[in-house]
């Protein structure tokens, strides 16, 4: 697990042990780029998460591994950087870019999202084997709204998975070494550790 200073990753970290990893939290350029799979947490505003993650050149680190083809997990914020950039109270800030679109407040008459919530997953979901009617926990106020990456053929097709609060957002993506969820995975009970499991298995 890359550590770059976010807060409350050992909830993170002893989810991923439940779910039968052996991890480590590091920020050792060499350690992160050999690890069979990097999870990156992020909690906070989007502008601090990528000050800290480019601090310890956590951008250049993510971008290496998935150019080589090396599996990725984003949480929450985690997620929310792997897209262009983020809007946040006012604040436009480049995120690292592996996928087009911008995180933005979600139009909702109650924020933070906070609690339970179902997804929509789609066909062929490896994350979410075994879990298509589980429920999920949520907190935040921001998120993607809009997809626009094509694959070129059915097997390179990116499964993006959704939710509704307000609006329908990005609740996850699978898109070939990378993968995040916008929900905690470990807050979200047996569900969110068979999921972990589940990408524990991919790797």
């Amino acid at each position: 697990m890359l550590d770059y200073g976010s807060g409350n990753v050992h909830s993170a970290v002893k989810a991923l042990a439940h779910a039968g990893a052996d991890v480590e939290l590091t920020g050792d350029p060499s350690a992160v780029m050999a690890a069979d799979g990097l999870l990156v947490p992020g909690v906070g505003a989007f502008d601090a998460v990528m000050q800290q993650l480019r601090a310890v050149r956590g951008d250049e680190l993510i971008d290496r591994r998935l150019a080589g083809g090396r599996p990725v997990l984003g949480i929450c914020v985690g997620e929310q950087v792997m897209f262009s950039r983020g809007i946040e109270r006012g604040v436009e800030t480049e995120g690292l870019g592996q996928w087009p679109g911008t995180v933005r407040e979600i139009d909702a008459p109650v924020l933070p999202h906070m609690g339970w919530n179902t997804v929509q997953v789609p066909e062929g979901s490896r994350l979410f084997a075994g879990l298509e009617n589980e429920r999920f926990y949520f907190v935040h106020s921001n998120a993607a709204t809009e997809w626009s990456i094509e694959g070129r053929t059915e097997a390179t097709r990116p499964l993006v998975t959704w939710a509704e609060h307000g609006e329908r957002f990005i609740a996850a993506v699978e898109n070939g070494p990378l993968s995040a969820t916008q929900f905690h995975p470990e807050k979200s009970g047996d569900a969110g550790i068979r999921l972990l499991r589940n990408w524990i298995d991919t790797l």
